[in-house]
């Protein structure tokens, strides 16, 4: 987090052409003179009485700071608040607190994409939901390349999400008494949790000891739901018959101590799994290369051999191009938690020459974080494009992953192809500036 003097100089000079250093310093104090502006009703259901109420202390706070007028502020809230919103919105009550209105996103499709995978089989066509122009072009574009290549093979190779709770207690002595009690208890820690869930099981745990704090972290199968939620629950279940039983009281202990890699890039992806583990593969004659993507196989191995060794020296979790450009777009059409894109994006795509001149693509996906019941996978237009593929509810969720996996896959054979063929720059401008 280190800035030069340069910049922080510069920077410094162009906060001080409109204030002085006293100034500043006046308007950051803390501002303890005046109160706060208005909390929210306390209620948080979402009726439309109490939608109402939370636009009315909009209304009155946005009228008294911005001097807005009320026409305004409708326009705002019947924006946020149309009508389908408004008639639909007991449906939100699970998924949302405070609710004030939705936000429409434009879902493109991209496809189609045919996978040959342990679980999802066939062509499908995948809804994104995206802001960004080319996106969904792009991915079309490379679901297209692999389909005519004969489709990717993708593996779901692991899985299981986790939960991390850490126990301090005074000394090592301690700390190591603690881990002797709790080793053999793993069958009870699973009776525990699994009263929690009709779905989940507790398959494993793994112990880290630091000084005299321990980490237990909890591994489970979640079913068809992406299952942090459900984790969560089953976790708190143990920790409290830990705290009943346990003959070492910890001093303090949290139901998550940063240990499971819940929403974030972490070194551990590559060690373990979070949610599904997949790898996808596709073999791609060099003629449908040229045809489709305007370069040459060889042309992209030399693009992914500079670009592995730039994500080495910027310090990258994994080497890949852009996962989260399609993770985003998939998941928020499809009513997953669009935070995982954080751990989700974590893989590796590799690129060889095949001995025929043909190219060899792969990437490895071990924190796909995805669900096919539960979460916002109910709500109806998130389970429209989870039917469009034929993947809504239970059972499918395994499918669900190796479609993502192949979908990220044809997202890096496109954007290093346009890369290699000189389209990048000239596709956005195409795309998103007409």
């Amino acid at each position: 987090m280190t800035t030069s003097h340069t910049r922080a100089n510069a920077w410094l000079g162009r906060v001080l052409q409109e204030r002085t250093i006293e100034e500043l310093a006046a308007s950051l104090r803390s501002k303890t003179d005046t109160p706060p502006a208005p909390c929210l009703p306390r209620d948080l259901r979402t009726t439309p009485q109490i939608v109402k109420r939370r636009w009315a202390l909009l209304r009155e706070h946005l009228g008294t700071t911005q001097s807005w007028a009320d026409s305004t502020i409708e326009t705002l809230r019947t924006t946020l608040l149309d009508p389908s919103s408004e008639a639909g919105m007991a449906q939100w009550q699970r998924n949302i607190e405070n609710f004030i209105g939705t936000v429409k996103l434009p879902v493109g499709l991209a496809g189609p994409l045919r996978v040959n995978g342990l679980f999802a089989q066939g062509d499908y066509y995948l809804p994104l939901a995206t802001t960004e122009a080319a996106l969904v072009a792009s991915y079309s574009r490379g679901a297209q390349l692999i389909s005519q290549a004969g489709g990717a093979t993708t593996l779901l190779l692991n899985e299981g999400v986790s939960r991390a709770p850490g126990f301090a207690f005074a000394d090592l002595r301690e700390a190591g008494a603690f881990v002797a009690w709790a080793l053999p208890r793993l069958d009870d820690f699973r009776r525990e949790a699994e009263r929690t869930t009709a779905h989940g099981k507790l398959v494993d745990m793994q112990v880290t000891v630091e000084g005299n704090h321990v980490y237990l972290r909890f591994d489970f199968h979640t079913g068809d739901a992406a299952g942090q939620n459900m984790v969560t629950l089953a976790t708190a279940a143990i920790c409290d018959y830990i705290e009943r039983h346990s003959p070492v009281r910890p001093a303090h202990w949290f139901i998550e101590a940063n240990l499971s890699g819940d929403k974030k890039a972490s070194a551990q992806s590559f060690l373990s799994v979070r949610g599904k583990k997949v790898t996808a593969e596709v073999r791609l004659p060099a003629a449908l290369v040229e045809k489709m993507l305007h370069t040459t196989p060889a042309r992209m191995v030399d693009y992914w051999r500079m670009s592995a060794m730039g994500g080495v020296l910027s310090g990258t979790i994994g080497v890949q191009g852009h996962y989260a450009n399609g993770l985003a777009a998939l998941y928020i059409a499809c009513g997953q938690d669009a935070a995982c894109v954080s751990e989700s994006a974590v893989g590796v795509t590799r690129f060889e020459l095949d001995p025929d001149g043909g190219l060899y693509a792969a990437v490895t996906l071990p924190n796909l974080i995805v669900g096919t019941i539960g979460g916002g996978t109910g709500l109806p237009s998130q389970r429209a494009c989870l039917e469009l593929m034929g993947l809504a509810g239970s059972g499918h969720a395994r499918a669900f992953a190796e479609v993502t996996a192949a979908l990220l896959l044809g997202g890096e054979l496109s954007i290093i192809g346009a890369l290699c063929a000189g389209h990048f720059a000239r596709a956005h401008q195409t795309l998103a500036r007409g």
